[in-house]
């Protein structure tokens, strides 16, 4: 099914990259908007450059879209406060414009750092609450909220895509079970676009691994790459899957998270 409009923020980041082609096959115009300058590629791509920092700014890129594919904000760990102005903040900018500008449907860039202090032993469902692996994976929890909101008081259909680890290749022993391999983050965001739902969806964004700590989500899409395929290459692999280990591995350390707090006063 192609689409009219869909407009893709952050499209410059990794994320964006990987997702521009297929979201581009299936628009007939894919608007592409970040504050670091783009070119076009295509005669179908139209690139916007702006900060979108504000509600006003915001609705007039996503006016009359079909899709929103929010992909913009910090994507590691940050002090709250910036986490907050960046995720929070601008998502709650991209669903309120889409609901004032006749947006139907909103994708978002959700973290599997929302879950990361859940043991590496465990198998998750989306449907379990919270357990953030630092204040990133809290920024997340509250973009997820915020769609819950959206979704059931104002009619949108808010799809949380929760990303898992994208990387060309594998390259440690965390990524066997959350690697998403470039292609499948391509048709998980694919699918998403059209995929057929009714309120709030969330659901991993992983690729096909045998060591995966999540449930494949039922969202049209059926990923392609196992990470056990690069299982050799990394020694000791077995020693991180203990019921000790928290599936956010160092994400979940205190000293990832230390250098982002206030200072004593």
């Amino acid at each position: 099914m192609k689409l009219g409009r869909i407009v893709l923020t952050g499209a410059a980041g990794m994320v964006g990259s990987a997702v521009r082609e297929a979201l581009r096959e299936r628009a007939g115009r894919l608007v592409l908007v970040d504050r670091v300058p783009m070119d076009a590629r295509a005669a179908n791509e139209e690139v916007v450059t702006t900060e979108l920092d504000g509600l006003g700014g915001v609705l007039d890129v996503v006016r009359g879209a079909d899709v929103v594919v929010h992909l913009s904000g910090i994507p590691d760990e940050a002090p709250l406060p910036d986490l907050l102005q960046a995720n929070v903040l601008g998502t709650h900018h991209v669903l309120e414009a889409a609901r004032l500008g006749g947006v139907p449907r909103v994708v978002l860039a959700g973290s599997n750092r929302l879950t990361g202090h859940y043991p590496a032993t465990r198998t998750l469902s989306a449907d379990l609450p919270p357990r953030p692996d630092g204040l990133y994976g809290v920024s997340k929890a509250a973009v997820e909220a915020l769609g819950h909101l959206y979704a059931d008081k104002f009619g949108l259909k808010v799809i949380s895509l929760r990303i898992g680890s994208l990387e060309p290749e594998p390259v440690d022993a965390r990524h066997l079970a959350t690697w998403l391999s470039p292609r499948d983050c391509a048709g998980y965001f694919a699918a998403a676009l059209t995929t057929p739902v009714t309120g709030f969806v969330a659901g991993y964004a992983v690729s096909a691994n045998a060591r995966r700590f999540w449930e494949l989500p039922d969202l049209g899409y059926t990923p392609l790459d196992n990470a056990e395929a690069f299982a050799a290459r990394i020694p000791d692999a077995d020693a991180f899957f203990t019921s000790t280990t928290p599936q956010g591995g160092p994400f979940a350390a205190p000293a990832y998270t230390l250098p982002h707090l206030p200072p004593p006063t």
